[in-house]
């Protein structure tokens, strides 16, 4: 019966711990990684960009986002500076006919998707761009 006790409250302590590390202060959004999380698809169910999941969480997913482990708590945005205004990018699609459709500007577009070639070729079936109608990010942005 200890053996479980002690169990029970390591298990409540991790949890715990995780719970406090997530709400950083300075994080608009939280997410909890689960299991078959890829970048692409947390962004895509939490309206976060790919960029911005990226940049946010740059000190713990590794660039080819093969990282992830379940349980971990990853901070969706900065306050002051999130973008959950998305599209998820379907075969076929440029920026030019995202930006139309999302009602902003190429420039904007670009601006806030830093990730994003000027000639838009870098981009594929999956990602998640930030089409807001206005800069989100600052120059002091993570």
């Amino acid at each position: 019966m200890f053996a479980r006790s002690a169990f029970a409250v390591a298990v409540v302590a991790v949890v715990a711990s995780c719970g406090v590390y997530a709400q950083e202060p300075n994080c608009a959004r939280n997410y909890t990684v689960a299991l078959g999380d890829t970048c692409d698809g947390i962004s895509a169910k939490t309206n976060t960009s790919t960029y911005q999941l990226a940049t946010v969480n740059a000190d713990k997913i590794d660039a080819a986002c093969d990282n992830l482990a379940v349980g971990e708590p990853l901070c969706l945005g900065i306050i002051g500076q999130d973008c959950d205004v998305v599209h998820v990018v379907a075969s076929g699609d440029n920026c030019d006919a995202i930006a139309i459709s999302a009602g902003t500007t190429d420039a904007i577009l670009l601006a806030n998707n830093p990730n994003v070639n000027s000639e838009c070729t870098n981009i594929y079936p999956g990602e998640v761009l930030c089409t807001a109608t206005e800069l989100v990010y600052t120059s002091t942005s993570s």
